[in-house]
């Protein structure tokens, strides 16, 4: 490993690129600079003990590989497959560069990606006309190719057996179910992209909390804060904040204008766990539904599968939790400390046209256990709550952003920030996020490194990821139609037999 200087007590030193923040973007983000240009000097900075400590942790997550499959909120109108498509074409994009990785030794896939088949249940006739057009909607994209839809209780009870044992055979009920679906532990996965990182030289420092960002007149970053050992200071040339909620605060310190009246919401969840052998073994699948009325995307109820740390889990949720924290392991102050004069109003305007959310949300803080559990028998109704356990799942920063004719509104998804002729970029807001990294972070190399691009790095690109273009517009999901769900297994097909 490359030598530098102690970081310690206020030495200065010198980086190429600056990773703040221990999570699946960074991550990303330094495995393919190390690949890109392994003469970089790269230095990812953690205020945790360890990787991967926030949302990319495996409890923190569903651990879903968001492929629009079984996602229902991608698609509230069931004719228009658009936004599903378009996440199902990322989710690939991150599939190739993972495959590239593993073709070459870079990458174990067997440590963090698992075959779990993608489901829809839903329940009633206004469900399950609106499940048939969605169906319908995306049998004809050859994302969706394999596809099954049903409405007899007898193959939904093949799909799932958990979900119709114990249930009423005369209740209407219908699903989808797409095989290759994947469960992934994004904490494994990070760990072992950061380790392509230090094989190329970079440095992992660990309980570095960043607390300041300024630019010098030379046109670098002063990256400062604290360590157990003291105060430290880092200059880099690019730096990237990838610090989860905490990201739009130290973009604010960093003044940059691109995020003026921008602001975040702490979002919560919790989920129920079932380790069983007996009944983690006959649920084989991801199984999500129709959110309730007002209920955020990352709201959707789903019981899902688990491939966690070598042992198989199932966990069912989520549900709403308040805190004031931006992180799981943050600070009560969080919240607070991202409020300027520029964001109050932006900040209201979005909670005045989100009543419903408020009123889930309090309705959700107001359950107790026994209307917690109700909410798992819908799905399982045979569920003994003896064999479930309440664990607290991550903490999450919903992103709002200001918009001309509502003022405030709800952003969904993620978004990169690029500031300072392109010198640091940050990424706001959560879910599909991690599923999507690859295509986010290419976006980043394009715009924060033109000329590297242009020379010598799309070329790298196009081999490592072939179904990407240079270009792509992601929110058209412009990419080549003759990439189909099957035709991805991509070098993964060692996670299929797991």
């Amino acid at each position: 490993m490359r030598k530098t200087s102690d970081l310690s007590r206020g030495s200065v030193t010198d980086a190429d690129v600056i990773v703040i923040g221990g999570g699946i973007m960074s991550a990303t983000l330094g495995s393919m600079l190390a690949v890109l240009q392994p003469d970089w000097r790269i230095v990812l900075l953690e205020r945790a003990t360890g990787l991967a400590a926030e949302s990319s942790g495996p409890w923190n997550n569903a651990g879903t590989g968001h492929s629009g499959f079984c996602e229902l909120n991608y698609m509230p109108d069931p004719a228009d497959g658009r936004k599903a498509s378009t996440i199902a074409r990322q989710f690939h994009l991150s599939r190739q560069w993972w495959a590239h990785l593993a073709r070459t030794g870079a990458l174990d896939p067997n440590a963090f990606i698992h075959t779990a088949a993608h489901m829809d249940v839903v329940f009633g006739r206004r469900d399950i006309d609106y499940l048939r057009q969605r169906f319908e909607t995306l049998a004809n994209d050859p994302m969706f190719d394999g596809l099954e839809y049903s409405e007899d209780h007898a193959v939904v009870g093949e799909w799932a057996p958990l979900i119709v044992e114990g249930r009423d055979p005369g209740e209407p009920i219908a699903a989808t179910r797409h095989r290759d679906g994947t469960d992934i532990d994004f904490g494994a996965l990070t760990r072992e992209l950061t380790r392509i990182v230090t094989d190329a030289g970079g440095r992992v420092l660990l309980e570095h909390d960043v607390r300041s960002l300024r630019r010098s007149p030379d046109g670098t970053w002063a990256v400062g804060g604290k360590s157990r050992d003291g105060s430290f200071e880092l200059r880099g040339r690019h730096v990237f904040v990838g610090a989860g909620g905490m990201a739009l605060a130290l973009l604010q310190r960093a003044r940059l204008p691109e995020v003026r009246g921008y602001a975040v919401l702490p979002v919560g969840a919790a989920f129920f766990r079932c380790s069983e052998p007996e009944i983690v073994a006959r649920h084989e699948t991801k199984v999500y539904g129709q959110a309730e009325i007002g209920a955020p995307p990352m709201s959707v109820p789903h019981l899902d599968r688990r491939f966690i740390d070598g042992a198989e889990h199932l966990l069912f949720g989520p549900y709403a939790t308040f805190s004031t924290k931006l992180l799981k392991n943050g600070r009560l102050t969080d919240f607070f400390a991202t409020l300027r004069w520029h964001n109050l109003h932006v900040i209201a305007a979005a909670l005045v046209q989100n009543l419903s959310l408020m009123r889930y949300l309090v309705t959700e803080l107001a359950s107790g256990p026994a209307k917690k559990f109700a909410k798992l028998r819908r799905f399982h109704p045979e569920a003994d709550p003896r064999q479930w356990q309440l664990v607290p799942a991550g903490q999450r920063a919903q992103l709002v952003t200001p918009d001309r004719r509502r003022v405030g509104i709800l952003h969904q998804g993620t978004e990169l920030v690029v500031g300072a002729g392109g010198s640091i970029s940050g990424l706001l807001g959560a879910s599909p996020g991690a599923s999507t990294a690859v295509p986010i972070m290419l976006d980043l190399l394009r715009q924060c490194f033109p000329d590297e691009w242009r020379t010598s790095w799309a070329e790298i690109v196009a081999v490592a990821v072939p179904g990407h273009t240079v270009g792509t517009n992601w929110d058209s999901g412009t990419v080549d139609d003759s990439i189909t769900a099957t035709s991805l297994a991509l070098g993964l097909e060692t996670a299929r037999d797991r």
